[in-house]
C-alpha cells in the first residue's frame, strides 16, 4: 500500500506540520523527506548543501521521495524542492491525492524564520524566496488535484479541511 496523501509547497507552507496533524487525525503515520534526506545522510540538510553541493543534495532527495512513495505511511511531506526532478515527479503522481500547500510570503517569513538551516534562502531570502515561488508554483499546481491556502491557519485547520475536500472526514 502507497501513500493516500502528499503535501508539496515552499519553504513555509506548513507541510510538515500539517502532515503530522493529518496523521494523527487518520491515526496512521506520516513521513517527511527532508527528515528522511537527514537521517540518511547523517546531517543536515543544510550541512548537505555546503559540504557536498546541491546536486549531492538533490540525489538524497530524490531516494528519499522513492522510498516514501512506496512506504505504507498515509501521509508524506515533501522538501519544497523534491518536485524538480522527473523520477520524484512520477513517483509523487502516482498518489491519488496531491495537495498543493500555498502561503503568501508574509506567513511563510516568520514560520521560517529565513534562517541558515535553509540553504537557498540565505541570500537575501525574502527576494529568494519570492523567485523560488514563481518559478515552483506552476509544477506545484500542474502536480497538484487540490490546492488549500495555509496562511493564518492552524495545522489541525488545514488538516481537516483537506479530510474534508477529498472525503476522508
Amino acid at each position: 500500500m502507497s501513500p493516500r496523501i502528499v503535501l508539496l509547497g515552499p519553504p513555509g507552507a506548513g507541510k510538515s506540520s500539517i502532515a503530522k496533524a493529518l496523521a494523527r487525525k487518520l491515526l496512521s503515520t506520516s513521513i517527511d523527506t527532508d527528515s528522511l534526506v537527514e537521517q540518511n545522510a547523517g546531517k543536515k540538510i543544510s550541512e548537505i548543501f555546503i559540504e557536498d553541493g546541491e546536486p549531492h543534495f538533490r540525489n538524497l532527495e530524490v531516494a528519499a521521495v522513492l522510498a516514501a512513495c512506496a512506504s505504507d505511511a498515509d501521509v508524506v511531506a515533501l522538501g519544497g524542492g523534491a518536485i524538480l526532478r522527473e523520477e520524484s515527479v512520477a513517483a509523487i503522481s502516482a498518489i491519488p491525492n496531491r495537495i498543493f500547500l500555498d502561503v503568501s510570503i508574509s506567513n511563510a517569513a516568520p514560520r521560517i524564520g529565513f534562517n541558515k538551516d535553509r540553504p537557498l534562502l540565505l541570500a537575501n531570502p525574502r527576494q529568494q524566496w519570492q523567485k523560488l515561488m514563481s518559478d515552483r508554483r506552476p509544477i506545484y499546481q500542474s502536480l497538484a488535484t487540490l490546492e488549500v491556502d495555509t496562511d493564518n491557519k492552524k495545522p489541525d485547520e488545514v488538516a481537516a479541511q483537506i479530510l474534508e475536500k477529498i472525503g476522508l472526514q
